[in-house]
């Protein structure tokens, strides 16, 4: 892999005083469909989730509630752009399982579910460009999973990319088809959203919890970093 940079904008931090991301990059891993242990493992912690919350009381979660007033800051009705923790933790507690997509996918929903925090992962073996986390110009592009059309960010969205071409548009909402974590994906990426409540030593110990099960059901070598306002860039290059 070429020297490639990701980073989160200044104006991210300044923006949402205590954030961090954390970010864990496995390499050489073998994806597929998941096995029955790590289905279990998804199905106890829905079965956790609703035992200790309400449908109703999602919404007023402090990790809910901070993710819906980021999403009112950059313009986006939170009630109609879901975060991506609410929308799994919405349909679990709707009494739904979590379709079994494959094992990556499973480990980044059973972690999010576990913390009520978002988790979610891109493969990287299809990234040729640096990766950001930054206010969207209004230039970009970014075609939806499942679809062909062609959308632009609005100015300010908090967007994660790839160069002009955005992976996931309103910060954890939406992911692009083009970096979709798929059976074929021999590396990729997770993105640990810790906005606060979430402390940083949290964000930590998701990352290493994310690099115990993939390592477990998908193999590898795998690390993390932390991106913060003192560390804004890492190298996303094997290490």
């Amino acid at each position: 892999m070429n020297a490639l940079y990701y980073s989160v904008a200044d104006s991210v931090f300044e923006q949402f005083p205590g954030y961090v991301r954390g970010v864990v990059l496995a390499y050489e891993v073998s994806n597929g469909p998941s096995p029955a242990e790590l289905v279990a493992l998804l199905r106890a912690v829905e079965a956790g989730l609703r035992q200790r919350l309400h449908p109703e009381e999602l919404a007023q979660h402090p990790r809910i509630a901070s993710w819906r007033e980021a999403y009112r800051s950059f313009g986006a009705k939170p009630n109609k752009y879901r975060s991506s923790v609410e929308a799994l933790a919405r349909r679990v507690l709707g009494g739904s399982e979590l379709p079994s997509i494959n094992a990556l996918v499973d480990v980044g929903n059973l972690l999010s579910l576990r913390h009520l925090v978002p988790v979610g992962g891109h493969a990287i073996d299809v990234v040729r460009q640096d990766l950001a986390l930054r206010p969207a110009t209004g230039a970009e592009e970014f075609v939806a999973f499942g679809s062909a059309q062609v959308e632009q960010p609005l100015p300010g969205e908090i967007v994660f990319a790839e160069g002009n071409t955005v992976l996931t548009r309103r910060w954890t909402w939406r992911q692009a088809q083009h970096s979709l974590t798929l059976p074929s994906t021999r590396a990729i990426e997770f993105n640990v959203d810790g906005l606060p409540p979430v402390p940083p030593a949290e964000v930590e110990e998701i990352c290493r919890q994310i690099i115990e099960l993939v390592q477990r059901f998908c193999g590898g070598r795998a690390r993390y970093e932390i991106i913060e306002q003192g560390n804004p860039r890492i190298r996303l290059a094997e290490g």
